[in-house]
């Protein structure tokens, strides 16, 4: 029902500006660039143009954006969506996974303010967490203080994914039997097969919370909200939507060209894109062991793997 009224409301939609050009490619262009910045309606197998995809979001009070956290075309892609969007109908709020709430306060003095430091200052003054390339992330955040939209922290912060590595709690009842499957396999192997129980365990407990911390953000903020995360927090067959008690968001999940793409039931608009080059994510882990501290990284999280 929320496709067919967001898809009705899109088409009433009248756009105020063009959509300008798409950003240049900054990782190798397969061979086959046919489909490459367009965008699949998962339900009806239609293939969307940058400037359709952005008038059928437009209308969407609640949007996901996931990605692939080390993908520079992902990110750059994400501004640009911001952009038009914003042209077309005001953000209310911008979120972030890689906002905590121990960074909220400062974020707010930057915007009860108007931003008056330069882009390097930033970095010291929010104690961004070095995990996350600010050369990715750094320019949605100036441009959306310049833009004067409310950023928003939606993830944990250190000490609570400590506490919950000592206390993971119940697994909720929401997951379907092959989502929990699916989310433990995805985290043994997103650690290299270096996690056993009670870690495994531990880390599920995590993700989960993350998830809930992020649903319990985007439900709550000024709309139109757009959520940046990971693809698998995006996923809405077990990330954040799968939490949410209201209506649900749309998911735009962005997808790397040459991988088998996500179904309807994981994602409702796949933009296609290069994909980031290749990466031994296990390199990091050799001779380490699971802990509270490696469970806080970005190198942990499902969504830093070629699969999410």
């Amino acid at each position: 029902m929320a496709r067919i009224l967001l898809a009705a409301a899109a088409a009433l939609w009248v756009s105020v500006a063009v959509a300008g050009p798409l950003p240049a490619w900054q990782n190798d262009v397969p061979g086959d660039t046919q489909r490459l910045g367009q965008a699949l309606d998962t339900a009806t197998g239609e293939w969307l143009s940058a400037e359709q995809l952005v008038t059928r979001l437009a209308a969407a009070d609640r949007l996901m954006v996931g990605e692939r956290h080390d993908n520079a075309d992902h990110h750059q892609l994400q501004l640009w969506l911001l952009q038009q969007l914003h042209e077309q109908r005001p953000r209310a709020s911008l979120l972030q996974e890689m906002l905590t709430p121990s960074q909220q306060e400062a974020l707010d003095e930057l915007q009860r303010g108007g931003r008056q430091l330069a882009d390097d200052q930033l970095v010291d003054h929010l104690q961004w967490n070095p995990g996350w390339e600010w050369r990715f992330y750094g320019p949605i955040i100036s441009w959306a203080l310049d833009s004067g939209i409310h950023l928003q922290a939606a993830n944990l912060d250190r000490d609570e994914i400590s506490a919950l590595y000592r206390h993971p709690g119940e697994v909720s009842p929401r997951y379907s039997a092959s989502a929990l499957r699916e989310l433990r396999q995805t985290i043994e192997t997103s650690h290299c097969g270096q996690i056993a129980e009670p870690q495994l365990t531990a880390m599920l407990g995590i993700q989960q919370q993350r998830d809930v911390r992020m649903a319990e953000a985007l439900q709550s903020a000024p709309a139109p909200a757009v959520l940046l995360a990971g693809n698998y927090h995006a996923r809405k067959d077990l990330g954040v939507a799968l939490h949410m008690d209201e209506a649900a968001p749309v998911v735009l999940m962005l997808h790397e060209a040459g991988t088998p793409l996500p179904s309807a039931e994981q994602a409702d608009y796949l933009w296609l894109t290069p994909a980031a080059p290749a990466v031994d994510h296990c390199a990091q882990w050799a001779g380490k062991r699971v802990t509270s501290e490696t469970a806080a990284a970005p190198a942990a999280r499902l969504s830093t793997s070629p699969a999410g």
